[in-house]
């Protein structure tokens, strides 16, 4: 007999990692803590087991692997729609914060390479990714 799946919709998937990619700051790394801690953890959509499997294959892959952890998430809950709606989700507010950061930048103009100020957003980014990386621990 053919096991049944939990399927999702492709709404609620987006939903889901567009809260993630708001608030999940860090790398790679940092993000596989927060989706352990969101899909295993919290949702139960996956066993720690099948979670590790996938996040071993992705590593195995070339690209970043909490993108590729996701998808694979949103393809196993939403099949290929719930895939997209999952990378829509998770990167949209950085393409978005990119662009905007970029746009920003433009208009400064000499005032982006005086001053400090990028080594305080250097030092912002470790507080953000320290939480991701503590879920990495057992």
């Amino acid at each position: 007999m053919k096991e049944q799946r939990a399927q999702s919709s492709s709404g609620q998937i987006f939903r889901i990692f567009l809260r993630l990619g708001l608030t999940s700051f860090g790398g790679p790394v940092a993000h596989l803590g927060y989706f352990r801690h969101e899909f295993v953890e919290r949702r139960r959509w996956l066993k720690d087991e099948a979670y590790a499997d996938l996040v071993a294959l992705c590593q195995f892959l070339p690209g970043p692997a909490s993108s590729q952890v996701g998808i694979g998430i949103g393809l196993a809950r939403g099949g290929l729609p719930g895939a997209v709606a999952a990378w829509t989700g998770f990167t949209l507010p950085s393409v978005i914060g990119l662009v905007l950061f970029a746009y920003g930048l433009g208009l400064m103009g000499d005032a982006v390479t005086s001053g400090g100020w990028l080594g305080g957003i250097e030092d912002c980014g470790r507080c953000c990714r320290g939480p991701g990386c503590l879920g990495h621990g057992g």
